[in-house]
């Protein structure tokens, strides 16, 4: 005797050993033997055999017309064992009982299942619905394959050129778009971004690598809206003093700028000057809130995105000739020993004689000429006193820091012949040593800026925003705390107003502290312990890692164009660490497969194969040791 059973939704014929109350033992043709539920069991037979009736059975079902089925079946619930005598007009056979339970089964929009071997047709209505349901999702299927295959062929369809961004960016993955590049990419084995690309969603990888950036980030783009910001800061005293401010030759957001007025007996009183756009961006302003939505300026080759509107930057920035508002920290120094004698810091107006550029002073300035007053220097009696105290700043940090400062790796600078947009523009690299003394110069008085003006807010009981360092460990915190690698007691990012928001927030405290003294934590801008300086700390560290993460992407297709513009077959790099190198033509670390053991600092060969743009990786291997 066999049973014909149902089995997590499908059904199997077996030879029944022996039977229980409520089980059967049942035995597989493979002879496999297993308990099931005798309520589970349809019927028993006695011919055919198992497998013979699944075959012959599922092949009748199939010959079956389901809507003749439908059009014959009870109006109500009813037995299949019962319809199946109905419809064949005698008493059915095993194979002919089996043949309408699965015709049934396999169609549950004609027939709702009612139990063990029990259906009910679907209303009219209802079918009618189930139908079109079906036949939608057949037209839908049979659309998503279409546009697979075109995938396939390197054709994208335009329902998919439109959403192409928003596929690799914010999917709805149950979209039929979707759908159709994750089955063309299932079957060609490839990725959705390279899959989009070859078919042609954006003519080149520069083009997807900015289009995701801004859909990601600037999904709204990247204008902002104009603004009228009146003239602040005319009743403000205009500072007597001579200021120039360095900056790469691109750059129009022109926040800080020197100046040094000697005194004779080896002092001298130096201004560090910062543009004060605080006082036009209040907390919680409609232009606070443009702020504080970007975080930051973006910066990529050939591409800048401004944290605020062009008219706000224009009004604040130290533009040579025109009074401008600032902050400014004065030094009283002696400049034979490093010693401060004192500071203060004043809200005025600076008129900046000249913007100077790097590459119009980098080979100019050198230490020699800067130690050799009767060397010709480009504006030596500007540089050379900030000179000699900026090296007695830095004497003073390396000697809190315990170690010196290794500053001997070269930077770049990208500029590019063209638009950023365009992948043929002509890349030019403008090697530039770290520890240039002009770069040197400027950071150090940066770098005494933020720690006498972190000092200057912890003093008074102010919050600000610190980024301190401690065992290894970097953060940014409300509290005042050592930074060790630079090596000062506290540092607060103060001197990048126009450009970064945690400084735009901090000179909003500064120039509370500056205007009311010991009375400036009651009207500051924030208060102590204020959530949102809490919240503003996460929110920058997370965008601000975004942008960098973005400005090293596009430094790394960039430097992949400059190779190929260069026609390079065979370049020198440095070993890092394993199978890790830096190039040393370009700022372009890569892994090198099949390196062998080397010490860091080895300097090997490397033979360039290919470049993916897309994945922004340099195919290359490795040649021997480079020769002297």
């Amino acid at each position: 005797m066999y049973s014909l059973y149902e089995d997590n939704g499908g059904f199997k014929a077996e030879r029944i050993l022996s039977e229980a109350e409520s089980t059967m033992q049942v035995e597989a043709e493979s002879g496999k033997r297993g308990k099931i539920k005798n309520s589970s069991v349809l019927f028993r037979f006695e011919e055919p055999a198992p497998a013979e009736l699944l075959d012959r059975a599922r092949a009748l079902a199939n010959s079956l017309d389901t809507k003749f089925l439908w059009e014959c079946a009870p109006q109500a619930e009813f037995s299949a064992a019962d319809f199946a005598e109905d419809y064949f007009g005698h008493a059915p056979t095993a194979v002919e009982k089996a043949a309408l339970i699965f015709a049934l089964h396999g169609a549950p929009a004609y027939f709702h299942r009612r139990g063990k071997g029990c259906y009910r047709p679907a209303p009219p209505d209802v079918l009618a619905a189930a139908l079109a349901a079906i036949e939608k999702k057949r037209k839908q299927a049979e659309q998503q394959q279409e546009w697979a295959d075109a995938l396939i062929a390197h054709h994208i369809p335009p329902p998919l050129a439109e959403a192409a961004t928003s596929l690799l960016v914010h999917p709805d993955k149950n979209s039929m778009q979707w759908k159709a590049l994750e089955a063309a990419v299932r079957q060609v084995g490839t990725s959705p971004e390279k899959l989009l690309l070859d078919a042609g969603a954006w003519p080149h990888p520069l083009a997807l690598h900015r289009a995701r950036f801004l859909a990601a980030n600037f999904p709204h783009g990247t204008a902002l809206p104009p603004i009228e910001v009146g003239t602040p800061g005319v009743d403000l005293p205009v500072a007597d003093v001579v200021a120039y401010s360095v900056d790469d030759v691109g750059t129009n957001e022109v926040d800080d700028a020197l100046s040094v007025t000697t005194q004779g007996n080896g002092r001298a009183r130096i201004g560090v000057h910062i543009a004060a756009p605080g006082l036009a961006i209040t907390r919680d302003s409609d232009l606070d809130k443009l702020a504080r939505a970007r975080m930051s300026t973006v910066y990529a080759p050939g591409q800048k995105i401004p944290m605020l509107p062009a008219t706000l930057i224009h009004t604040f920035s130290l533009d040579a000739g025109q009074p401008r508002p600032a902050l400014s920290l004065y030094v009283l120094a002696d400049l034979d020993n490093g010693t401060i004698i004192s500071s203060e810091t004043r809200l005025e107006r600076v008129i900046v004689q000249e913007n100077l550029r790097h590459d119009q002073l980098d080979d100019r300035v050198t230490e020699a000429a800067l130690r050799d007053p009767d060397a010709d220097l480009p504006y030596g009696d500007w540089l050379r006193p900030l000179w000699q105290f900026a090296r007695h700043l830095a004497a003073q940090r390396e000697q809190m820091r315990g170690r010196p400062e290794n500053n001997n790796r070269i930077d770049y600078t990208f500029h590019l012949e063209g638009p950023g947009d365009d992948p043929d523009s002509r890349v030019i690299l403008v090697p530039r040593r770290r520890n240039a003394p002009l770069d040197r110069l400027i950071a150090e008085y940066m770098i005494l800026t933020n720690n006498l003006w972190g000092g200057l807010l912890a003093q008074h009981g102010v919050p600000g925003i610190y980024r301190s360092q401690q065992a290894g460990r970097v953060r940014m915190s409300t509290q005042a705390l050592p930074h060790e690698s630079i090596g000062v007691p506290q540092y607060a990012w103060t001197t990048s107003p126009l450009r970064r928001y945690v400084d735009l927030v901090n000179q909003g405290q500064l120039l509370a502290t500056v205007a009311h003294g010991v009375s400036a934590r009651l009207v500051a801008p924030y208060k102590p312990r204020d959530a949102n300086l809490f919240a503003i700390i996460g929110a920058f560290d997370a965008q601000y890692s975004a942008w960098g993460d973005y400005q090293t992407a596009m430094e790394r297709y960039w430097c992949l164009r400059w190779l190929q513009q260069q026609g390079l077959r065979r370049v020198r790099a440095t070993v890092i660490r394993d199978d890790l190198v830096r190039l040393d033509c370009a700022p372009f670390v890569t892994r090198v497969g099949a390196l062998p053991a080397l010490e860091r600092g080895d300097i090997i060969a490397l033979d360039i194969s290919g470049y993916d743009e897309l994945n922004l990786e340099l195919d290359c291997r490795y040649a021997g040791m480079a020769p002297d």
